[in-house]
């Protein structure tokens, strides 16, 4: 250990490190009611939540796994901390946050991208959020940016308004999980007419073993507003497995706008089961900016419901799956409920030393969406022989008068791609690393700057090694 008392960091992943357990309260290993009603006694939250918690876990506890997808067998459901609460507050101020947690978010540099990006933080370690705060100007128009706990005890009737209206508790294995045992996230409201110009982001860090994190979020545009919200996620690498499943519910009013961007980068111990997904009313735009690099399976497909004419949502999402047994399975579903609604899915993969990236992706227009415009478009890039790509388009139709398109191309490194590159002065590894960055330009173009660094460094790092 180091100074701090912190694991030395793995050069292949950096973020890897963990900090020795020091909390308010964890419970015990495995799920049932008991831990369920003592997460809702301790947040002390309304009898209509609790009664909500317990309907989801008996869906969870009835519902069979799924058969499709990547095997989930060796995920043990009884062998996860359901709720770890780190500290008794939150807090305002990163002096005020306990020093071996305030040394893990300064190593990952959150409080500092906070100071030069960003219009608003919240950090979770574990359950709960630790530090959550919001620019004075932004409090100033109306927005409200708060963890989804302090959501629910201040603004009860909105929260409850749409609190599972975009997915209910029974949409899926994993969203029943959520609902039962939700903890932390984000809580979002914009004002008609506001457009917040900088993002807001919330910084997700497990750290304990064999942990569970389920945090909830929930975003509502109101009409004729914009908001940017950004998520990064790391854990400590561990030999036992843990557990991310998040659910996020947004509302995207009349006129509105929202990017919700994702830089997943967990530990390859971490199990990334997520339920993601926007409604999109007239004339509203939702858009889902998705990068997957790190766990050792994730299952996310970001999904758009256009429901009132004019509305328009776009995917863009990359996935690298870059060790021997990782799976990246995750894509993006449009349901064109309403006429006149235009989508875009744009799925970049990359496969690398024994990985598996698959495209899972849906369009469905439903019969009265006439004169709607779908385009999908999924690329995958095959490092080595020992590497996967799969993609698992769906496409459903049920009404005339529309335009839907589907291209998808699978390709690797060609040797004349290399030799070029290699006769201008670079090794091999450093022409694989130019090329794989070219694939994957259009997607990080769409990045904010300081982001845009970020993933093109992760990039470099999951692409060490991989020659030969």
């Amino acid at each position: 250990m180091d100074d701090n008392g912190t694991q030395p960091l793995n050069n292949a992943y950096p973020e890897g490190f963990s900090t020795p357990e020091n909390y308010e309260y964890k419970s015990e290993l495995g799920l049932n009611e008991q831990i369920v009603c003592d997460i809702s006694a301790r947040k002390q939250e309304p009898l209509w939540m609790l009664e909500l918690r317990l309907k989801a876990l008996q869906n969870f506890v009835e519902r069979p796994m799924q058969k499709w997808g990547p095997s989930l067998d060796k995920l043990d459901i009884n062998d996860i901390y359901y709720y770890v609460k780190p500290v008794k507050q939150q807090h305002q101020s990163w002096e005020d946050v306990p020093a071996d947690i305030k040394n893990t978010f300064d190593r990952l540099g959150v409080p500092e991208s906070e100071k030069k990006h960003l219009a608003g933080l919240g950090a979770q370690y574990e359950s709960e959020v630790v530090y959550h705060n919001l620019k004075a100007e932004w409090q100033e128009k109306g927005v409200i940016f708060l963890d989804t706990d302090t959501g629910l005890k201040e603004y009860p009737e909105l929260f409850k308004e749409y609190f599972c209206s975009v997915i209910p508790f029974n949409d899926n294995k994993f969203a029943a999980l959520n609902t039962a045992v939700w903890s932390g996230g984000s809580f979002i409201y914009v004002p008609k007419g506001v457009q917040v110009t900088v993002p807001l982001q919330t910084y997700f860090r497990i750290n304990a073993q064999k942990m569970g994190q389920f945090e909830r979020t929930l975003i509502i545009a109101d009409e004729g507003s914009m908001v940017t919200y950004v998520e990064g996620c790391t854990a400590p690498s561990y030999i036992s497995s843990s557990l991310h499943s998040a659910v996020v519910e947004i509302i995207v009013k009349k006129n509105a706008r929202v990017r919700y961007y994702t830089i997943q980068n967990w530990s390859k111990n971490v199990y990334n089961l997520v339920t993601k997904r926007a409604v999109a009313y007239e004339n509203a735009v939702a858009e889902w900016v998705d990068a997957n690099l790190g766990s050792g399976i994730t299952m996310k497909y970001p999904a758009v419901i256009l429901k009132e004419p004019g509305a328009r949502a776009e995917i863009l999402s990359i996935a690298m799956a870059s060790s021997p047994g990782q799976i990246q399975d995750s894509g993006g579903k449009i349901t064109h409920q309403a006429p006149n609604t235009h989508s875009r899915i744009i799925s970049k993969s990359i496969s690398a030393k024994g990985g598996r990236s698959s495209y899972r992706g849906m369009v469905k227009v439903e019969e009265n969406a006439e004169h709607c415009k779908s385009y999908v478009q999924c690329d995958a890039l095959i490092l080595d022989d020992s590497s996967r790509s799969d993609t698992y388009p769906y496409i459903d139709i049920r009404t005339d008068n529309v335009d839907i398109g589907h291209e998808a191309t699978v390709s690797k490194i060609g040797d004349d791609q290399l030799f070029y590159l290699m006769s201008r002065g670079l090794d091999q590894e450093a022409a694989r690393t130019l090329i794989v960055n070219g694939f994957i330009e259009p997607f990080v173009k769409q990045l904010p700057m300081e982001f845009a660094v970020e993933m093109n460094r992760l990039i470099e790092l999951e692409m060490e090694g991989s020659v030969g």
